[in-house]
């Protein structure tokens, strides 16, 4: 039998792999490979033999203490031949001695728990169209993120994400085809949003707020910029505010993924964060 390989993924590699996560139903966005390159270029994976992808991972180191699994994703033809667990030990060995994170489909968090992770909460993703008639805050403007400077807007995102991911930040919120709106109150940041195509819904994230009507305002305002198409947001489950939200807007739940990590739940600013960046990466 041909020797499988697991080799650092190139630039045509991930694109592949964004394409195997749409089969799965997954809704990746468009142009999602391009920032998670930046992340960590040696993060991602990928598994052949004979020369034939079969299989990949991603395990993105963050700063020094920290990594995140995705990407997880066996060919439907060979799942059972002992591939997949070859690529998970890969990936986890490449996070050694990290607190390591991920957003893995709820009914494998059995296998995940055998793994070492533990459960922290599950993203809903609720799907929809928000309609008209918002009402901005008293106090607030919606402005263009890329007027922001960019150190205070890494500072922002660090509040609600376990390490600093200033180059990620930049491409995740820069790339062509998306829109970042930013909320601002008295000159300091107070809410922040982006939104990018994907085959199915558009998708928001991340979704960051200081309250539920500014969130309100941001899902708003970044619809606006996606007119004709349904808009998608993965949101935890542990900020009541932010499900609750979307229930008034009339969205509606569609999938959901378990938070999981191997050692304590990074501390964050969770009655704030109303939708994570991506299943992915974080």
């Amino acid at each position: 039998m041909a020797e499988f390989e697991i080799r650092n993924a190139s630039a045509r590699d991930i694109a592949l792999m964004r394409d195997w996560a749409e089969e799965e139903g997954w809704n990746p966005g468009d142009s999602d490979r391009h920032a998670f390159a930046v992340a960590d270029p040696a993060g991602f994976l990928v598994g052949r033999r004979s020369g034939e992808p079969l299989g990949c991972i991603s395990a993105v180191r963050y700063g020094a203490g920290s990594g995140f699994i995705g990407f997880y994703i066996t060919r439907p033809s060979v799942r059972g031949q002992g591939y997949g667990i070859q690529l998970w030990r890969a990936g986890m060995a490449r996070l050694d001695g990290r607190v390591v994170g991920l957003d893995g489909v709820v009914d494998q968090q059995d296998n995940y728990r055998r793994s070492g992770f533990s459960h922290a909460w599950n993203n809903i993703r609720f799907e929809g169209a928000p309609g008209d008639g918002a009402v901005r805050p008293e106090g607030f403007t919606l402005v263009d993120a890329g007027t922001i400077p960019f150190g205070q807007l890494t500072a922002y995102d660090r509040r609600f994400f376990p390490e600093t991911r200033g180059g990620f930040l930049a491409a995740w919120t820069s790339l062509p085809g998306r829109t970042a709106v930013a909320a601002l109150h008295e000159g300091e940041l107070r809410g922040l949003g982006v939104i990018r195509p994907c085959s199915g819904a558009s998708r928001i994230g991340p979704l960051y707020a200081d309250a539920p009507d500014v969130a309100a305002a941001l899902i708003h305002s970044l619809a606006a910029s996606a007119p004709g198409t349904a808009v998608a947001v993965d949101v935890p489950d542990q900020n009541k505010a932010a499900t609750d939200l979307m229930q008034e807007l009339g969205f509606v739940p569609t999938f959901e993924t378990a938070r999981m990590y191997t050692g304590p739940v990074p501390e964050i600013d969770r009655r704030g964060l109303f939708g994570i960046t991506s299943l992915e990466l974080g």
